[in-house]
């Protein structure tokens, strides 16, 4: 049996310098493993974010022809707050993020809004107050909980 689990994310950008500026200005720090040009590596809580160069990942995944930022799948980020969202989603704009949806309430209870990074990977930032963190800023569903 596979744990439910997801240790590593890899985002493929068409220009690693752009993607390095844009998660740095959003204020993410490189983990030291970042070492060749083609790959760098984010610690987060939990899991790591890799990027990688478009090209070759494509040919390590035998897709040659592999669409860049189709927005197939969305990334998230929860806060503690809807001010919180804000101020993250001006932080990405302003390092280059194009905004999708602006951050509003929702129909359910939650404040959300959503970007794309400069290679068109989608995130969404998000407030649920049905879920409140950890505090790491981990997320646990509350079924999962212990009690």
């Amino acid at each position: 049996m596979i744990a439910q689990r997801v240790t590593l994310v890899t985002l493929g950008v068409s220009d690693m310098a752009r993607a390095r500026r844009f998660y740095g200005a959003w204020g993410w720090s490189e983990a030291a493993e970042s070492q060749p040009p083609e790959v760098v590596f984010y610690q987060l809580a939990g899991l790591v974010l890799g990027l990688y160069a478009h090209g070759m990942l494509a040919r390590d995944q035998g897709r040659d022809d592999l669409a860049q930022g189709s927005g197939a799948v969305t990334l998230a980020v929860n806060f503690d707050a809807a001010a919180e969202v804000d101020a993250a989603f001006a932080t990405a704009t302003g390092a280059g993020a194009t905004v999708l949806a602006p951050p509003a309430k929702q129909h359910w209870g939650g404040y959300v809004g959503y970007l794309a990074d400069p290679d068109g990977h989608v995130w969404e930032l998000a407030h649920n107050p049905f879920w409140p963190l950890g505090p790491d800023g981990e997320l646990t569903l509350p079924s999962a909980r212990p009690a």
